[in-house]
């Protein structure tokens, strides 16, 4: 009997949509047979979406959670926008944000948790809802973040209902004022986040290689103006600075009022509300980002279903 290795146990998973388990014992009963585990699946009723799971998801929705301090987000995909509005579909993306929120927006313990209204795992009931709605899901990704004094607020773009929609920004604010007071500015952060899409809270968290390159690229920039060294440096400089105020959160002019930037704008609300506010994180989820999108022919499409 041929050896069942985890690679292949894998291979028969992505090319099933089948669970882990549920592959290993297909492996094992055809001796390692790829082609006929894949006709065992399928005559389990195991493998539905053995022929969707190559197609590309790139709609769904972004669902967030919150509950007071803790905040939770969510993106799950699809293949067609149509689904995103199927109360099967909602309903699965929200018991999924649940089940996160639980875990603390812990990705890699997701697929294998408990489902929380069947007794199935996240993962087999994906493969359940797969079959049921015709289309690949996938659950593509998660995060959650707390404050120990303050509130998570959160903004909800383009809702197709409450707490869903196509991005989903989460705001964690830090500091002993009453939540009523913290709401306003908490909402309208979010807000802002969503606009204007920082890569960074602030210039120390921003990714080195991304200042690197961008140095870089301002360097040979100014290279070309022909001035002397010093002249150079102080150019990339004042150029950086502008890149930052494009980039980081905090340095962002802010969209609500633009004589501003969002630091300042939290100081006037600190000073509002009598007392210190500090961001001390976001996330901000855009439904299919970075994900190639895959426009087939229409009528392509139909003779593949009937081939």
């Amino acid at each position: 009997m041929s050896d069942i290795t985890a690679a292949s146990v894998k291979a028969l998973r992505d090319l099933s949509g089948a669970g882990m388990m549920d592959c290993k014992t297909a492996l094992v009963e055809t001796e390692g047979d790829m082609d006929r585990a894949i006709d065992l699946l399928r005559t389990k009723g195991l493998s539905a979406a053995a022929k969707k799971s190559g197609r590309a998801a790139s709609e769904g929705l972004v669902c967030i959670k919150i509950d007071g301090t803790k905040g939770t987000v969510v993106e799950i995909n699809s293949e067609t926008d149509f689904v995103a509005r199927n109360d099967i579909f909602q309903q699965f993306v929200n018991e999924v944000t649940v089940t996160a929120h639980a875990l603390g927006g812990n990705f890699n313990l997701l697929n294998s948790a408990k489902y929380s209204t069947s007794s199935q795992s996240v993962e087999e009931e994906t493969v359940n809802i797969v079959a049921t709605i015709g289309e690949n899901i996938s659950i593509r990704r998660c995060e959650s973040l707390e404050v120990t004094k303050g509130l998570i607020s959160g903004y909800m773009h383009n809702a197709i209902v409450e707490n869903m929609g196509k991005i989903g920004v989460l705001v964690a604010l830090q500091s002993e004022a009453p939540i009523e007071k913290l709401s306003s500015i908490g909402k309208n952060l979010a807000m802002h986040i969503c606009s204007a899409d920082p890569q960074s809270l602030d210039i120390d968290s921003l990714d080195a290689d991304v200042i690197g390159r961008e140095r870089q690229i301002l360097t040979e920039q100014a290279k070309e103006s022909g001035k002397n060294p010093d002249i150079i440096d102080k150019m990339v400089e004042g150029r950086l600075r502008k890149f930052y105020e494009e980039s980081v959160l905090l340095e962002q002019v802010y969209v609500l009022d633009t004589d501003v930037k969002v630091r300042e704008a939290i100081e006037i609300a600190a000073k509002e509300i009598g007392s210190d506010i500090n961001v001390t994180g976001y996330i901000r989820y855009k439904i299919g980002e970075g994900i190639e999108q895959k426009n087939d022919n229409f009528a392509e499409e139909v003779e593949k279903m009937s081939s």
